[in-house]
């Protein structure tokens, strides 16, 4: 069995005492990908987020190769940070910025050693690589949904990191775009990367996924593995229906 990279351990979040995850336990390993599938609404880019790091638990904590997250230090939250890379479903660009300083900041973070003529290089072939090749100079609100999301997809991927999180990743894309962002993460996972995301493609779920885990009122409800993927005809309901 590969090694857990990320393990949640009976977290719960709530919102001013709303339960929205509850008592939600899973481990990801390493070198896989993982489909969370289950009713809109109950709770799947929660939990994303929640393995992210991205939101703090209520309840329960995340671990990140054994370590809890929460109790990281400067430095470790730093690598974490470098190490794993999060594409939101609403892209999450900063409106009050061009996107050569949105595209700037990672490298500036993460490689303070870096040069100017570095990071452009960088910023170069990574947007080219997802298919952006479009001034930088503008600000989000002058892309199309579609490209955005590729602004994003090229942000997550800037610093070369080993574990990505994807919320409805190649929604709002055309099929061409679709296309290359579904290639990149192939590629990404037969270097043996890690990949946690969140879809309503049901083709990309039995396709990508090496384990389905299905989430409904914020708590798993199941999870299949390997053989038990393709084909099913309850993760299909689920994916088809618009419940994912």
């Amino acid at each position: 069995m590969a090694e857990s990279l990320i393990e949640l351990k009976k977290v719960s979040f709530r919102v001013q005492n709303v339960s929205i995850v509850e008592d939600f336990s899973c481990e990801f390993e390493e070198g896989q990908a993982a489909a969370l599938v289950g009713p809109s609404g109950g709770g799947k880019s929660t939990v994303l987020k929640l393995a992210a790091g991205l939101l703090v638990p209520s309840g329960g904590e995340v671990l990140y190769r054994g370590r809890s997250i929460s109790a990281m230090n400067r430095a470790q939250n730093l690598n974490f940070r470098r190490d794993a890379a999060m594409v939101f479903q609403d892209s999450a660009l900063w409106a009050n910025q061009n996107l050569n300083q949105i595209l700037d900041l990672p490298l500036r973070i993460h490689y303070p050693r870096m040069s100017a003529g570095e990071r452009e290089r960088r910023i170069r072939e990574v947007t080219g690589t997802v298919g952006y090749r479009k001034n930088l100079a503008v600000r989000p609100a002058n892309l199309s949904m579609g490209e955005q999301k590729l602004i994003a997809f090229a942000r997550a991927m800037l610093c070369r990191p080993t574990l990505l999180f994807l919320d409805e990743w190649t929604e709002s894309l055309d099929d061409d775009a679709a296309q290359r962002l579904i290639a990149l993460v192939k590629h990404f996972k037969a270097e043996g990367n890690t990949i946690i995301f969140v879809t309503h493609d049901v083709e990309l779920v039995t396709d990508l996924s090496d384990c389905v885990i299905m989430i409904a009122e914020g708590r798993k409800t199941m999870t299949l593995r390997g053989d038990e993927i393709s084909g099913n005809t309850l993760v299909a309901r689920m994916v088809e229906d618009g419940t994912a």
